[in-house]
């Protein structure tokens, strides 16, 4: 890594730690890069795209997607769980997580708090 690549990986933590989201803590306790991020951005907007037409998705694709723009967490399959999460919790991509996670028994508590 250059010193100038050290130097923008450091500000955008920065900024992570200012925005002070459960998203952008998220993004910085996992050391997400800002240009991972972006890549995670269009992923979800991809399949907010594929939902409101009406393709089908599947939660195990669109975790590989996550993995290839975050190869650091491959195998973690919590870090997407947790990851689509918190953006429904942010109100941000909220049809992802509902398509793809909530009717999965784990989060059936969490989809009835959320939609009371």
């Amino acid at each position: 890594m250059t010193t100038d690549e050290r130097m923008d990986f450091l500000e955008y933590r920065q900024e992570l730690l200012f925005e002070n989201s459960d998203y952008s803590r998220l993004l910085f306790e996992h050391k997400v890069t800002q240009e991972q991020s972006r890549a995670i951005s269009d992923v979800f907007n991809e399949y907010r795209l594929k939902i409101d037409s009406g393709e089908s998705v599947h939660s195990g694709i669109f975790e590989q997607q996550i993995y290839e723009v975050v190869p650091q967490h491959d195998g973690n399959y919590h870090f997407v769980e947790f990851l689509a999460q918190t953006t429904h919790e942010d109100g941000r991509w909220t049809e992802v997580f509902e398509t793809l996670y909530g009717d999965e028994m784990k989060f059936k508590a969490y989809m009835k708090k959320h939609r009371e």
